[in-house]
């Protein structure tokens, strides 16, 4: 039981990470309207460096797909973890509201890295 519910919320988080890489190139969801003028300009910001968001783009879709594949979730898990630790320090600095989801995220992110220890065994010994 403990594997299908984490294989759900993986295919869960793993979609949302995808779609948030794909909108990074295609713009398809509109900007909230209602979004913080400092979070406006750090978007801005981040949108004068050419090359930082594609890069984030691709490590969410790939990080995505990895992480709804059970072979790979441990390396989706690594993969996505920095872009993570952004959108949390994001909502904690800038924009309270998305708060909540953020820490829904990373504790799906922390369960996934508790269950897959093993795997990173090798890398600090």
């Amino acid at each position: 039981m403990k594997k299908k519910i984490l294989f759900v919320v993986s295919l869960l988080f793993g979609l949302m990470f995808i779609n948030a890489g794909l909108n990074k190139f295609f713009n398809y969801m509109p900007m909230p309207k209602d979004m913080p003028e400092n979070m406006m300009k750090v978007m801005t910001a981040f949108m004068q460096i050419g090359w930082l968001m594609p890069l984030i783009a691709v490590a969410e879709i790939v990080g995505g797909v990895l992480f709804i594949t059970n072979k790979f979730r441990a390396l989706g898990a690594i993969i996505i973890f920095p872009i993570l630790i952004g959108i949390l320090l994001t909502h904690i600095i800038i924009a309270p509201s998305g708060l909540p989801l953020a820490l829904i995220l990373m504790g799906i992110e922390i369960w996934v890295i508790i269950e897959n220890r093993e795997k990173y065994l090798p890398m600090v010994k």
